[in-house]
């Protein structure tokens, strides 16, 4: 609701605009205050977009766990979440909100998996406790949505809030001592 009421927002200030804009030609097209209308009104696109987009996650190398297939894995969990974050800012619908969360949790359940067998295949002593983290995050994150029937927005909300929160912390946290422990066993 609140993006949709920021785009009228947008909408009726380019309308103000470009009636100001109308008006300032009518009373002289030489005018200064004519052409800083015109250059806002051209800057209103540039300002919108960067605006937009300060509430994407961007990949880091602070990030990065010394592991290329996982970092990239890593860096795919943050293009959906920004995906998410798109389609519940712009309210493109439930259909839409609900591939990109699906497409979103079966990834990262694939991660999941993808981390887990490399921690197992290579015996790293804290696998137990990493999987119960990875189980809990996903079952948090179906009992958030659980809510979705009674209010659809602020499920996908919180659901994005909770995912962007954890990835974070889990890969500056947790995903880090792992990374180490299988880079010592020449994993790369």
């Amino acid at each position: 609701m609140n993006q949709q009421i920021s785009m009228f927002g947008v909408a009726l200030l380019i309308l103000i605009l470009i009636t100001a804009i109308i008006l300032a030609f009518a009373a002289g097209p030489t005018h200064p205050l004519t052409w800083a209308l015109v250059a806002f009104l051209v800057a209103i696109p540039f300002l919108h977009r960067r605006f937009a987009h300060r509430g994407l996650l961007e990949w880091s190398e602070e990030y990065s766990v010394g592991i290329p297939s996982i970092d990239q894995q890593h860096r795919k969990l943050i293009r959906l979440i920004n995906q998410l974050q798109t389609a519940v800012d712009y309210s493109t619908g439930e259909e839409f909100e609900r591939e990109a969360l699906d497409e979103l949790v079966d990834y990262t359940r694939s991660h999941f998996s993808y981390e887990e067998e490399l921690m197992e295949k290579n015996g790293y002593p804290e696998f137990e406790p990493h999987r119960e983290q990875h189980r809990k995050m996903i079952a948090k994150v179906e009992e958030v949505l659980s809510t979705y029937p009674q209010d659809p927005h602020r499920a996908m909300e919180d659901a994005l809030e909770f995912l962007r929160e954890w990835l974070i912390h889990h890969i500056q946290g947790t995903d880090r001592q792992y990374s180490e422990f299988l880079r010592s066993k020449g994993v790369s």
